[in-house]
């Protein structure tokens, strides 16, 4: 046995403490163990290659932001086989999120909600966190950074949050997210509207125009968006996008629909839920999505992914790629290998 496989058997112990804390000791343990040499090789599974934004992808199956805000546990990590990895939200400034509890179990629909509100350690330790991991630094995988506003930023000034985040995580990059969708900022998805959105694409576009010149090389700039959107703001968004000249999107961050989990005793916190209920919302906007951008535009799809016929439907869908997240917290890091498996002949 394995000392993935033996995750299995730690399953029942891990459900037994809180979320938050159980998904901090595990994170922990596995630094340890990749410090006692323990782990496999931090390099991705051999599968399907993809290549994507000018960038080259190992394996189609990445880990989604949000499990590593810190960027604090990327070697570790990199031991899953993941193709690429995205870490954050990152913000300018530290801040707590939201208070305890903020992450809730729906084990009867394999789901999670969480109301984290982007808890980091801020830029400059997230950078420094990036700048020690051998992950990164030997381009083990695609290293996405994923970037947000402050809490007690004025949503009429987030745009100076997120020229901040990108300039910051510009130079250690592969590619950059934009995250205006997580429903646990006050007010954070009003930037999916039509004028905001323009104006904030705008601005990090001139900002990505800039440090091309500055740091000689292009970071792809995609934009992560909410599943609560109907098919015509998709379709303004995807146009939006376009017209702003942004090199990708990534659907979708977590929903606040509770109608397939209403009867669950968590059903009424507060919070995205994320898991199996998203899986055929997020396809959709997937769906939507590809029709609008056309057959050659970079999607990343994200939302459900439970086992290796999740990963294919997100391709059958039209990603290009896919992420995990709550998968792994029921399933754990057997999902990785199993996605890239099923993949291969998606």
């Amino acid at each position: 046995m394995n000392l993935f496989s033996a995750f299995a058997l730690l399953r029942p112990l891990l459900f037994s403490m809180d979320p938050e804390s159980a998904h901090n000791f595990t994170l922990r343990a596995l630094d340890r163990l990749h410090k006692l040499g323990l782990l496999p090789a931090s390099t991705p599974l051999l599968g399907q290659a993809v290549s994507l934004a000018g960038l080259s992808f190992k394996n189609p199956i990445g880990l989604a932001a949000g499990l590593d805000k810190n960027a604090a546990h990327l070697d570790a990590l990199g031991a899953f086989g993941f193709g690429f990895i995205e870490v954050g939200t990152v913000t300018p400034r530290p801040q707590p999120g939201n208070p305890l509890p903020r992450m809730f179990r729906l084990p009867d629909h394999q789901a999670i909600i969480n109301r984290l509100g982007f808890n980091n350690l801020g830029l400059r330790a997230f950078i420094s966190n990036v700048e020690r991991s051998r992950w990164a630094k030997e381009k083990r995988g695609v290293l996405g950074l994923n970037i947000g506003k402050n809490a007690n930023t004025p949503i009429e000034r987030a745009e100076d949050d997120y020229i901040a985040c990108l300039e910051g995580v510009y130079p250690w990059a592969d590619y950059i997210t934009v995250n205006i969708s997580s429903p646990n900022t006050k007010n954070l998805r009003d930037l999916q509207q039509d004028t905001a959105l323009d104006r904030l694409l705008e601005r990090l576009k001139n900002s990505q125009r800039q440090l091309i010149l500055r740091f000689e090389k292009t970071v792809p700039l995609f934009l992560k968006i909410a599943p609560d959107l109907d098919d015509t703001q998709i379709e303004q968004i995807a146009r939006q996008v376009r017209h702003q000249g942004f090199d990708g999107v990534i659907a979708t961050n977590t929903t606040l629909n509770r109608t397939a989990v209403a009867q669950d005793p968590n059903a009424h916190e507060a919070g995205g839920l994320s898991g199996g209920p998203l899986r055929e919302q997020a396809n959709h906007v997937v769906t939507t999505l590809r029709k609008s951008l056309g057959p050659e535009f970079p999607i990343i799809g994200v939302g459900g992914v439970l086992n290796g016929s999740d990963a294919q439907s997100k391709l059958a869908a039209g990603a290009d790629l896919v992420q995990l997240y709550t998968g792994l917290i029921y399933r754990g890091p057997p999902l990785v290998a199993e996605s890239v498996r099923a993949t291969r002949s998606a």
